[in-house]
């Protein structure tokens, strides 16, 4: 990135970009390097997570009674698709910390030289927040949704590799990136794009958007667990609006920091 932008703040570079195509094409292809790595560290952690995959799949299988053993797969390529679905999520989780680095890498040129430093540490956060997500599912809501799903109606589940991981998986990854909702609504207000009134005012919506996130989410009908699911989404998304008020008292001065030659 040329001078002229360097210390700008992201909401004056971004029309600064669109409106000099040079720099919207320098901007796509360090994008496509950071892509390109990104790519490369989860093939790498997936691969990892594929030579481990027996004690992800048999701590996966803990909430349900009997383990991994209770699970009946029918077809006879049911478990290669499993295991695939199950170590790309583990090499997710083993790459995040430098998926988020790379991130990082592509906007940090947008920041004041002040703010790149402290902006590194949110990459420690979002993964707290991430892990956390996937342990309250993993903890609370699949103890409560299982039992429910396997004798639904009383009707007793068998159940297979090819629908209860994609389950647990989607669930887990789901509530982990909720987690994140919190820090990313402080970026976006520091950034000046969205404030806490804003979003105070459309709690309305939010509560719906939520109620349909859960649903599809639980897949159940069940009023407790789409509870359970709920809760913690508006949990998050007060903590949002507290945290975009932080966020937009403390956003920095439009002037920018004059550049060295």
């Amino acid at each position: 990135m040329t001078s002229e932008v360097e210390d700008k703040p992201l909401t004056e570079i971004l029309p600064y970009v669109f409106q000099h195509p040079k720099e919207l094409l320098i901007q796509l292809e360090a994008m496509r390097k950071h892509i390109l790595r990104s790519l490369l560290y989860l093939i790498i952690t997936t691969t990892v997570a594929f030579t481990e995959i027996t004690p992800i799949l048999d701590f996966l299988t803990r909430p349900l009674e009997g383990g991994l053993e209770t699970l009946q797969a029918i077809d006879v390529t049911e478990g290669v698709g499993t295991v695939m679905r199950v170590a790309l999520l583990g090499g997710f989780l083993m790459a995040f910390p430098l998926l988020a680095f790379e991130v990082w890498l592509f906007f940090v040129a947008g920041l004041h030289r002040k703010q790149r430093l402290p902006s590194l540490f949110a990459i420690p956060v979002s993964l707290l927040f991430f892990v956390g997500g996937m342990a309250f599912a993993y903890y609370f809501l699949l103890p409560a949704a299982l039992p429910l799903l396997l004798n639904f109606m009383g009707i007793e589940t068998i159940p297979r590799p090819n629908s209860y991981f994609p389950f647990v998986v989607n669930l887990l990854f789901w509530m982990g990136l909720f987690f994140e909702f919190p820090l990313v609504i402080f970026i976006l207000a520091k950034l000046g794009i969205v404030n806490a009134r804003g979003l105070a005012s459309q709690w309305r919506l939010a509560i719906v958007i939520m109620a349909i996130l859960s649903a599809l989410i639980t897949t159940t009908t069940d009023p407790a667990n789409m509870m359970l699911m709920m809760l913690p989404m508006i949990v998050l998304y007060v903590v949002g609006i507290g945290l975009a008020y932080i966020g937009q008292k403390t956003k920095p001065p439009s002037e920018t920091v004059p550049t060295q030659t």
